[in-house]
């Protein structure tokens, strides 16, 4: 195996196709259950296999989100956004809150135009999810509003805040498509 990467609570290892990562014995239990549930949803690299200190995935070769846009063309840049929110609207309605999604420079990767999102230790249940709240949040700070501004993508940051917190508190389709819709 070739070292990979080392994280805040983990490292990981590549061996060919299959990426192994190593944590504490609580951390991957948690990891590797949030994993099987959401590989349901084909969210997640594929788990192939776990022990109590370590899981292997199907290793995702993609960019990190923020370089992926700097070379993508507009239509793909809105594809994927359209995609990540479809995830996040899954986990919010799981009641998964991934904790990350509001700054996910290093938590989603494109592979081939599809986004693939990784690390999941700290997933926990909650009532309150936030996902594609976080989400909308993160397209709306300055770096990332600057960056899609660049490929012709503008987003309404007061409209979408409104339209983020009546999500919050509605959990609507209807909200969340007005909120997608700003994705053209």
């Amino acid at each position: 195996m070739d070292f990979l990467a080392k994280g805040k609570r983990g490292k990981v290892y590549l061996e060919k196709e299959i990426a192994t990562k190593f944590s504490q014995p609580f951390r991957i239990k948690n990891e590797v259950f949030w994993l099987k549930k959401l590989n349901q949803y084909a969210i997640g690299p594929k788990l192939i296999s776990c022990s109590e200190t370590s899981f292997s995935y199907k290793y995702v070769k993609g960019m990190e989100i923020l370089k992926w846009i700097e070379t993508s063309s507009k239509k793909d840049i809105l594809k994927v956004l359209k995609s990540i929110i479809k995830q996040c609207e899954i986990m919010d309605s799981l009641n998964v809150n991934k904790k990350e999604m509001n700054h996910p420079y290093k938590h989603i990767l494109i592979e081939k135009n599809k986004p693939v999102m990784i690390d999941f230790e700290r997933c926990k249940i909650t009532e309150n999810s936030k996902n594609v709240n976080q989400f909308f949040q993160f397209l709306i700070n300055s770096r990332m509003s600057s960056l899609l501004k660049e490929k012709g993508i503008i987003l309404q940051k007061n409209e979408i805040q409104g339209l983020s917190r009546e999500y919050k508190k509605t959990r609507s389709k209807e909200v969340l498509n007005k909120l997608t819709k700003f994705l053209k």
